[in-house]
């Protein structure tokens, strides 16, 4: 078996079949333990594992050995350069399989945990908030805008629409608070 720091890069970002050989069988118990101890708390199968540690050797000769090629002796020795891709790699691969399977529209909103904010609007009694103040909230809330486009509409700086949004929720909130005491 060959040493890890043997492998001729060149050779093998210019597409040699020896040398890519060479490298797996190298690399492979490496990269195999990376991704086993960066899959263990989320309790993917043995197949999981073998899947993402093919991954890796996937990304590094994909494109041309683009991800390979970025590798810079000077910055990091190759097996640890290794072991943070291959780390990289497993985790990647651990987030797409929990990525729900079923699509959204099939799914029972209740189960979704969505509640709808419209169902019931908030009631504020009337003078607790300037007129800017309610008409950015209703902008805000009721027509989900954003920032950007009140504080457009408005003809205001954006800082200007936050400043006030944030004064309105300390309003509503004063006021709720002490209605529930």
């Amino acid at each position: 078996m060959t040493d890890l720091n043997q492998i001729d890069l060149r050779a093998l970002a210019a597409g040699n079949k020896r040398s890519w050989d060479a490298f797996v069988g190298a690399s492979a118990p490496l990269i195999h333990a990376v991704v086993r101890r960066a899959l263990t708390s989320y309790r993917l199968s043995e197949e999981d594992v073998m899947d993402a540690a093919q991954d890796v050797f996937v990304r590094l000769c994909a494109n041309d050995f683009r991800l390979l090629k970025t590798y810079d002796p000077a910055r990091a020795g190759l097996s640890t350069w290794l072991a943070v891709v291959a780390r990289s790699a497993a985790v990647d691969h651990a987030r797409r399989r929990r990525q729900a399977t079923q699509p959204i529209d099939e799914v029972p909103e209740a189960s979704l945990g969505v509640e709808d904010r419209h169902v019931e609007k908030l009631k504020i009694p009337p003078g607790l908030l300037t007129e800017r103040q309610v008409l950015i909230l209703k902008y805000l809330y009721d027509e989900e805008r954003d920032v950007a486009e009140v504080a457009q509409l408005l003809k205001i700086d954006a800082q200007t629409v936050r400043s006030t949004h944030h004064k309105a929720l300390l309003r509503l909130r004063a006021h709720f608070k002490q209605e529930a005491s």
